[in-house]
């Protein structure tokens, strides 16, 4: 597919947390200059030592950059990033392009591109699968939606970001697969800690046992990434239960809005109720096990 070969240099990024400060890290280390926002300042301070911009709103991004990324919790932020007062849409001067990583609501996300191409910028749903740590070493998976024209003028600088891109279709197409493919992501990691819990209660070493399930057929990539975290109890986030808290909500609600019932969905809603309820929300999505552990009889 062609690819856009205008200059990207100027790269506008709104939402500097887990995945925001792992795409920040990669553009940073090839040279683009990067003009940043988030409303925490701690992280803005981070990121200005690294070499990065930082601006005073979203609105004044807008009218700086040739690329603008959003990288935000969910899609009500995403609306006050656009639509508030110093948002993005009261630029006078947008860019060509937005590109918003954000997990959120696919109804939102066609809402969101049809204001944004109302006022001459396309808007990509470009969702993630990976953990921040994957996101920067540029092993996470792209999942885009949106205008094909838009994606093909955009594809260089996702390039630069990761190898694995995938265009799925129109507008609210990346996030539908970004929710699909995180309930299976999410169940997962919950059947990997739940055997975790009883090979342990069998007496099993823990090591060894990663090591064998590795090779059956029940391996998954969640063995990979967060099996070594379940055992040593390192729960430092790379993606944060709060999180898939809330997009487990956004599955279920479309899900029921089809009429499909996802019985093991809500079972896993249940643990990370719990989990939440035990503070456990802002630890990485790891600390399931927590939860299972707690639930001894």
């Amino acid at each position: 597919m062609e690819t856009d070969n205008r200059d990207t240099s100027r790269i506008g990024l709104i939402g500097l947390g887990l995945v925001g400060t792992a795409l920040a890290d990669i553009l940073l280390a090839r040279a683009f200059k990067l003009i940043g926002f988030d409303v925490d300042a701690q992280r803005c301070g981070t990121l200005r030592k690294l070499g990065m911009v930082i601006a005073d709103s979203p609105c004044h991004i807008a009218s700086q950059v040739d690329r603008l990324i959003l990288c935000l919790p969910d899609s009500a932020v995403v609306d006050q990033v656009l639509n508030s007062p110093g948002g993005v849409l009261e630029s006078d001067t947008l860019p060509p392009h937005c590109i918003d990583t954000t997990t959120g609501d696919p109804e939102d996300t066609v809402r969101f591109a049809g204001l944004c191409a109302g006022q001459g910028m396309a808007y990509l749903d470009a969702t993630i699968s990976g953990s921040s740590r994957q996101i920067a070493a540029r092993e996470a998976v792209f999942m885009v939606g949106g205008d094909q024209a838009a994606f093909a003028k955009c594809q260089s600088l996702l390039n630069v970001l990761s190898d694995k891109l995938f265009y799925l279709g129109p507008s609210g197409s990346g996030s539908c697969a970004k929710l699909a493919s995180n309930l299976i992501l999410g169940l997962n990691r919950l059947a990997l800690a739940e055997g975790l819990v009883l090979a342990e209660k069998f007496g099993l070493d823990l090591d060894r046992f990663l090591d064998l399930v590795k090779e059956t057929p029940a391996y998954s990539r969640a063995m990979d990434v967060k099996g070594r975290k379940m055992i040593d109890q390192d729960f430092a986030p790379e993606s944060r239960i709060r999180q898939h808290h809330k997009d487990l909500h956004l599955i279920l609600g479309h899900a029921d809005k089809h009429g499909q019932e996802l019985p093991l969905s809500k079972v896993h809603l249940d643990i990370l109720d719990q989990a939440l309820a035990a503070g456990d929300g802002d630890l990485d999505n790891a600390a399931v096990i927590r939860e299972l552990r707690r639930r001894n009889r």
